[in-house]
């Protein structure tokens, strides 16, 4: 009895003890979970810093919380356009702010439209005789784009500014393929619809190539044209006409070429930079370290600043990111999410309907149940706009055709009206490996589609016809709602990309504008007053552990490091090429069904991790043996 009593208080004890870690577990869960929210309780007095620690995107992101703990890697920060426009419109009429500081040191990019609407927005705070300061280690063409706009345009005397322009190189397979035995089988329609290009080209086509110059010509003046205006005193020309010439007059020194160039106004570290402005916003309150000064950090600023909810009821459903079959989402255009959330909105007394696109397209499928779910709502007799962003292309511009008026900006990035798929098949690297496949058919489709043997020509007639009927559709669906003779539409479309302003005169679009005048527009259509009414996105509620989750990250991995100089903005472009090639093998390898996706279009800059890019190269090493 005296050794079952012992094991029996061993037991207790450890009941105990698990139940009180536990309960200390909880307790810290909870706290690190109220820690995480923001409080609007610390908006001060001083001035509104604005680090812009990521990218600049139309839809946040979410994150899985189980998959990113385990794979131990901190996620991209993504801050939503409309979110900081949003920020920087309240800051303009606060006076608690008395400046406005963008710490763009570890400021990965966004898309041109975007950048133009929060660089507007910050003209606005300038308007409100707020000065707007931006600081940063090294300037890129996004980050020079949106502190162009700023009163003060500050540089680290170690680091320096460049502009590059639109463009640049893209990977070719076709002689890998011919080396490996892979044939990959390109079912098509589009002259212009170059996304397969790298698969059966060992170059870019002349097709393409006009199309891009004509694409990235247009987008490169509108860049010019705002930075030029923005910054009049800018010899743009001398930066990237005389690019030798400019860094040679400066001896090397890249931060005293900025200077001289105009890009930048002043030379200067944190410090240095800290103290101008504590003499702006003034000292802060408690801290003594050098370079501090008041503040009020975002996301305290975000949640203390929520727009109201006055009168009417207009939804908002946004449609970024590729488009996909199923339940992805945000951040990626999953067709089943996004009809579910419109569908659910039946009940709802909406007065209108914005449809926000901001895709390169997708799978034609979930393109095609988005535009079935929006035509649903607009049975209900309300109107409805589509806002185009920086993308909306393809199967973007699929879904777009459910609207009763389509809103683009200048540089904007539409059309690609053209479909394409893409199936490898792996009778050459069977053959050289020694295998061959034999047997018995009773008709020409049996035992296919066959990826070790080939495809028989009935297969290739079927597929090719499919491709060629969903264009058909495509093209039947534009001249239907754009009041276009198929003819007509058949010219401009072939896979080409249009920007902004050649859609407006091709008739793609009806006029230029954001999403703030296609709101308007619908507020109209629906006869509501002014302030009477209000925008609702659907389904745009964050996840309350997601703050907590990137945080936790952040810290485990260690993430304090600035972007750096512009030695290490060209070391990460290694990272760059290694996530290109990762995603035309993925795509390659996992392709479903047609796709009406834009993969010629710019896309805002985007960061991949080191552990993902390490492992894709092991295994095309390992392909390549």
């Amino acid at each position: 009895m005296s050794f079952a009593g012992k094991v029996w208080r061993l037991l207790v004890g450890i009941k105990d003890g698990l139940a009180l870690l536990f309960l200390l577990l909880f307790f810290a869960m909870l706290f690190a979970v109220l820690s995480a929210r923001p409080n609007p309780g610390m908006v001060r007095e001083g001035a509104l810093v604005i680090e812009l620690d990521g990218t600049i995107v139309e839809e946040r992101s979410e994150i899985d919380p189980l998959q990113a703990l385990l794979s131990q890697e901190a996620p991209v920060s993504e801050y939503p356009a409309r979110e900081l426009i949003q920020v920087l419109d309240s800051a303009a009429d606060d006076d608690r702010i008395k400046a406005v500081v963008l710490d763009l040191s570890r400021f990965v990019g966004g898309g041109q439209v975007h950048l133009q609407a929060v660089g507007e927005a910050i003209d606005r705070v300038r308007k409100a005789k707020k000065p707007v300061l931006s600081f940063a280690i090294a300037y890129g063409d996004d980050a020079m784009m949106l502190a162009s706009h700023a009163s003060e345009i500050w540089l680290d005397p170690m680091g320096g500014a460049v502009v590059a322009g639109p463009g640049g190189s893209h990977l070719y397979y076709a002689d890998l393929f011919k080396k490996l035995g892979v044939n990959a089988r390109i079912y098509r329609v589009g002259t212009y619809k170059s996304a397969v290009e790298p698969y059966m080209l060992n170059s870019m086509s002349d097709a393409a190539r006009e199309n891009y110059a004509a694409l990235y010509g247009a987008l490169w003046e509108e860049w010019q044209a705002h930075v030029k205006a923005a910054r009049p005193s800018l010899d743009l020309d001398q930066v990237t006409r005389n690019t030798v010439e400019w860094v040679q007059t400066s001896s090397g020194d890249l931060a005293k070429a900025a200077l001289a160039a105009g890009l930048v106004d002043e030379l200067g570290d944190r410090v240095k930079f800290g103290e101008h402005v504590a003499e702006l916003a003034g000292e802060h309150p408690w801290e003594n370290m050098p370079g501090s000064y008041a503040t009020t950090e975002y996301k305290p600023y975000v949640a203390d600043t929520a727009p109201g909810k006055p009168g009417k009821t207009i939804g908002v459903i946004t449609v970024a990111g590729e488009i996909v079959d199923g339940d992805a989402g945000p951040g990626v255009a999953g067709g089943t999410r996004i009809a579910d959330l419109l569908d659910d909105a039946l009940d709802d007394d909406l007065a209108g309907l914005v449809v926000r696109v901001d895709s390169p397209g997708g799978s034609v499928l979930a393109s095609e149940e988005i535009r079935q779910a929006i035509l649903r709502q607009k049975a209900r007799g309300i109107p409805v706009a589509v806002s185009m962003g920086n993308l909306a292309a393809s199967g973007g511009y699929w879904v777009s055709m459910a609207g009763d008026r389509i809103f683009a900006e200048p540089e904007t990035v539409t059309g690609s009206i053209g479909v394409f798929a893409v199936i490898p098949t792996f009778e050459g690297t069977a053959s050289r490996l020694g295998v061959n496949a034999d047997g018995f058919r009773t008709t020409p489709l049996s035992g296919q589609p066959d990826l070790v043997a080939g495809f028989t020509p009935e297969v290739d007639a079927i597929l090719q016809g499919s491709v060629e009927s969903t264009y058909s559709k495509f093209i039947a669906l534009v001249s239907e709602n754009r009041k276009i003779s198929p003819e007509e539409v058949d010219r401009i479309a072939q896979g080409r990309v249009w920007d902004g302003g050649s859609a407006r005169q091709l008739g793609l679009v009806d006029q230029f504008g954001g999403i703030d005048d296609a709101l308007g527009w619908v507020a109209k259509q629906a006869k509501l007053e002014d302030g009477n009414w209000h925008a609702r996105y659907l389904g745009a509620s964050v996840s309350p552990y997601d703050s907590l989750v990137r945080q936790l990250l952040r810290d485990s991995s260690g993430e304090t490091e600035t972007n750096g100089d512009l030695f290490a903005m060209v070391a990460r472009k290694q990272g760059t090429v290694s996530a290109s090639i990762k995603q035309d093998f993925e795509r390659l390898m996992g392709m479903k069904g047609v796709q009406a996706l834009c993969l010629e279009c710019p896309r805002p800059a985007r960061t991949g991790t080191a552990a993902s890019t390490q492992n894709w190269i092991m295994k095309l090493a390992a392909l390549l043996n």
